[in-house]
């Protein structure tokens, strides 16, 4: 997000698109087949911007001729991410669908602090996070469209045994920066068996990492697609609430959230997943027109 608050992007590099119709469809398949489905097969990189007047949407998926993958980089079709031992480059060379409009332009991502450690997001460890650099800043410069800004960033990676859809009915996910430069960061998933998890961890500038009580579930407004979604917010501060809706898909939503950390008033990132929309044949259907596939 940038410094001034006008201006957001999120990106994110996927190896087995976890949001994937054509994916998911190649599981089914070879699961009546009893084979085995290659996740290289179906990667993208998905882009987000959120500027006034500028927004675009991109996410092309690409078989495993298209990609390249080393220790330092990762490229799928045109764009890629490159680690060149300071600082993480990605560059975007992409059109949004359904609307063909160019996406081009480059992040920059350097952190003070880099993490290497992940957290089991269910006790069976079948899924996984990894915060990578919670706190760190990025530089953004594209030419289409025409933007330059910096702000702060967050950089983590997902990884699972299993769909998640599989596992999971909701997922509500939240970041927040703090006054101290520290990055506050909520796991709060509901299994599809009942069960509750919850993950509250906050990095600090000097790389320490700490639980701390993020207070109770809180409700907030429905999405237009009728998703319910909540956010962990101080019991004595005041009641949580959405300050922009940044995306709202069938399944999917994202948003900037105002609640409270640690006794102050923040604007969270904040994210819902919602499983049993994203294993509803109907929506799979949907998202080929906004998610096409190229070889």
């Amino acid at each position: 997000m940038s410094d001034c608050g006008t201006h957001a992007i999120t990106i994110i590099a996927f190896v087995g698109s976890v949001f994937s119709p054509y994916y998911a469809w190649a599981r089914e398949r070879a699961a009546r087949q009893d084979t085995t489905v290659d996740p290289e097969n179906f990667c993208a990189i998905n882009v987000a911007l959120y500027t006034p007047g500028k927004k675009r949407w991109t996410m092309t998926e690409r078989s495993r001729a298209s990609i390249e993958r080393s220790a330092t980089h990762f490229r799928v079709g045109p764009s890629g991410l490159e680690w060149n031992g300071s600082e993480l480059i990605i560059r975007i060379d992409e059109r949004s669908a359904p609307i063909p409009v160019a996406v081009r332009g480059t992040v920059r991502l350097a952190a003070p602090r880099w993490f290497d450690w992940q957290w089991p997001l269910d006790p069976s460890g079948r899924h996984r996070w990894g915060p990578l650099a919670p706190a760190s800043r990025i530089a953004v410069n594209f030419d289409s469209p025409g933007i330059q800004w910096q702000g702060h960033g967050y950089l983590d990676s997902n990884e699972g045994d299993e769909p998640i859809e599989a596992r999971y009915d909701e997922w509500d996910w939240s970041r927040a920066t703090l006054a101290d430069g520290s990055s506050a960061v909520v796991y709060d998933l509901r299994t599809r068996d009942g069960a509750e998890h919850l993950i509250a961890k906050r990095f600090l500038p000097d790389g320490g990492v700490s639980d701390f009580d993020p207070g109770p579930r809180q409700a907030l407004a429905r999405t237009g697609w009728r998703i319910g979604r909540s956010i962990r917010s101080e019991a004595d501060g005041p009641a949580p609430r959405i300050a922009r809706t940044l995306e709202d898909t069938p399944f999917y939503v994202r948003s900037l959230a105002e609640s409270t950390v640690d006794g102050q008033q923040v604007l969270s990132v904040h994210e819902t997943l919602n499983g049993p929309r994203l294993r509803s044949a109907l929506v799979r259907l949907m998202l080929p027109w906004r998610m096409p596939r190229l070889r």
